[in-house]
C-alpha cells in the first residue's frame, strides 16, 4: 500500500485568510509533520503548573487552558471538514466562532494535564483519519464557512493553526521574561 500523500495546497484550495498557516509549515511529508508536531506540542506543556495554566498575558486574552482547549476544538472542526469532504459531501458546512466557543469550552475550570492528554487524543485521531482515506481524497472539495476549500488544505491548516498558536503561546505566554 502507498502511503497517501499530502502536497501543498495550490492557493486556490483555500480562502485566503488561511494563507499564513499553511505557509507557516516547513515542506515535507505532512502526516510526518503532524506526528512529530503532537510530540513537541505535549513536550512544550509538559511541567506546566495549574498557575501557569491559568495565566493570559493581558486582560481579555485566553488562559494557556483556553488556548489549549481552543487548538483541540479548530483541529476537531477542521478534521470533520476533511473527512466530510473526503466522503464526497456537497452540503456547505457552517463556520465557527472561536470567540464564543472558547469560553463556552469550560477549559479554563480543567487541568492543564487533561487538556493536552485531550490534544494528544485529537491528534492520533486526526493522523488515523487522513493516514487511512483513499488516494483521491486528498484533492476532493466542499464549502466550509462560505468558501470553498480542499481535504490537503485542511490537512495543512491543521498544521500551520498549532504551529501559530505554539509560537504565540512561546512568544506571550511562556516567555522567560514574564
Amino acid at each position: 500500500m502507498t502511503a497517501l500523500r499530502y502536497d501543498r495546497p495550490e492557493p486556490t484550495e483555500f480562502a485566503p485568510f488561511y494563507a499564513g498557516y499553511i505557509a507557516g509549515v516547513p515542506d515535507g511529508d505532512l502526516l510526518t509533520i503532524l506526528e512529530q508536531q503532537g510530540r513537541d506540542t505535549a513536550a512544550v506543556f509538559a511541567g506546566l503548573t495549574e498557575a501557569h495554566g491559568d495565566f493570559a498575558y493581558a486582560p481579555g486574552k485566553w488562559t494557556i487552558k483556553e488556548v489549549l482547549g481552543h487548538m483541540g476544538d479548530a483541529e476537531r472542526v477542521f478534521a470533520y471538514r476533511a473527512l466530510t469532504f473526503a466522503r464526497g459531501e456537497s452540503v456547505p458546512l457552517p463556520g465557527f466562532d472561536e470567540q464564543a466557543w472558547t469560553p463556552a469550552s469550560g477549559a479554563r475550570d480543567r487541568t492543564v494535564a487533561d487538556l493536552v492528554d485531550e490534544l494528544a487524543a485529537v491528534r492520533r485521531a486526526t493522523l488515523a483519519l487522513l493516514s487511512h482515506l483513499p488516494s483521491t481524497a486528498p484533492l476532493c472539495r466542499g464549502i466550509a464557512n462560505g468558501r470553498e476549500i480542499s481535504v490537503r488544505a485542511l490537512a495543512w491548516i491543521i498544521a500551520g493553526h498549532e504551529r501559530h498558536h505554539l509560537r504565540i503561546l512561546r512568544e506571550r505566554y511562556l516567555s522567560s521574561d514574564r
